[in-house]
Order: structure tokens, then C-alpha cells, then sequence
């Protein structure tokens, strides 16, 4: 990229070189960010990569967002460092629970364990990857911790027991009442501690 140039004359670059993979691109805090769907994340970070203007050669973090409001309830999200021309740059795709989106592990390598940890965290999938397994939560693990819906308590708890020497797992069981707070100031008192004052 020459010297100089500015985030609005690179945003109009990509979009005269990739009009029908690039849906819009939005510059966020310095940042430019790219929207593109699911179908066309290779395509794109191929190119971003590989254009001698662009450049993009290390991947440096991949993750998701749940928005469990929208149809399309996962925001994937790819940000892309350029070491030759000192930039930055976000990419996002939508996509819901069911449908795979493509692994970029033959585009950047260290692609593999982070869509390991999306699928093991939000319960994404990624076709043609090779050992996409869970990377976080253990192996007996049920549901995906990071979505929205999933319960603050989990599923299942785990305990060592004595007994039978050996790990065990059990049903979430909440053993005290959740207690009912007045978030008044501690300096203050709870208004209910007064009262009982009174009372004597």
C-alpha cells in the first residue's frame, strides 16, 4: 500500500476489487471493518492476504459474539494484522447454530485452535476442519458456556469423591435459597435493620 494512504482510500480500494464478496466496510475507531457473509470468508481472506496493497499475512485473534435476538444469532469476527503496512482490519459474518462455516486453517494456520474454542464456546461449526473437538471445558462437557441462554449454573457439577476414588458428575444441585438483596449502601444500613430496631 503506498505511503499515505488513508483508511477511506483503502476502504474504496477493497470495494472496487471485491464488490460482490464485500457488503459494506465501516471504519470503527481507526479501525476498518469489513462485512461479508459466511460463504465468502474464504474468498475474502485469501485476498486480503495475498493482494500485494492489502497484505493482511497473520491472523491475529478469530472469535465470536451471541446475539441470540437475531435469526442469524452468531457474529463471527477475524482480525487481521498487515506487518508491511502497519494496519489493522476486522472481518465479520453472521451465522446461526446450525449452519458450518468455513475453516480458514489452510489460509492462516493459527486459525485451529481458535475455531476449536469457538465451537467449544459458543457451539459454532467449521467444515473441513480437521480436529475440531473441545479445547476448554472438559470432555463429558454439555452445551456451549459462552451463549447467552445457557445457564449461569450450568448443567453439570464435578466433585472428586472419596469414596469411590474417582471424579463423579452430577446434576447442578443449589443447595441455599438465592437470597434477596437491597443493594442499599453498607454505610447506610439495611432499611429492615431499622425497623427491627424499633420494634424492641
Amino acid at each position: 500500500m503506498p505511503e499515505g494512504l488513508t483508511n477511506s482510500e483503502f476502504r474504496e480500494y477493497l470495494l472496487s476489487q471485491m464488490p460482490k464478496t464485500i457488503k459494506d466496510i465501516r471504519l470503527v475507531k481507526d479501525n476498518l471493518v469489513i462485512y461479508t457473509g459466511a460463504e465468502n470468508i474464504s474468498d475474502l481472506l485469501n485476498f486480503l492476504k495475498g493482494d500485494s496493497t492489502s497484505k493482511f499475512s497473520q491472523l491475529i485473534t478469530l472469535t465470536a459474539v451471541d446475539y441470540p435476538e437475531r435469526k442469524k444469532r452468531f457474529e463471527i469476527v477475524y482480525c487481521l494484522l498487515s506487518l508491511v503496512y502497519n494496519r489493522r482490519v476486522i472481518v465479520k459474518i453472521s451465522t446461526d447454530e446450525e449452519t458450518p462455516v468455513e475453516s480458514i486453517v489452510p489460509i492462516y494456520s493459527a486459525a485451529g485452535w481458535y475455531e476449536r474454542e469457538v465451537w467449544d464456546l459458543y457451539g459454532v461449526k467449521f467444515a473441513n476442519h480437521a480436529d475440531l473437538r473441545r479445547i476448554l471445558t472438559d470432555y463429558g462437557f454439555e452445551g456451549h458456556p459462552m451463549r447467552k441462554d445457557f445457564p449461569l449454573t450450568g448443567y453439570l457439577e464435578v466433585r472428586y469423591d472419596e469414596e469411590e476414588k474417582k471424579v463423579v458428575y452430577e446434576k447442578v444441585n443449589l443447595n441455599q435459597e438465592f437470597r434477596s438483596f437491597d443493594y442499599l449502601s453498607p454505610w447506610e444500613g439495611a432499611k429492615y435493620a431499622f425497623e427491627n430496631e424499633e420494634a424492641k
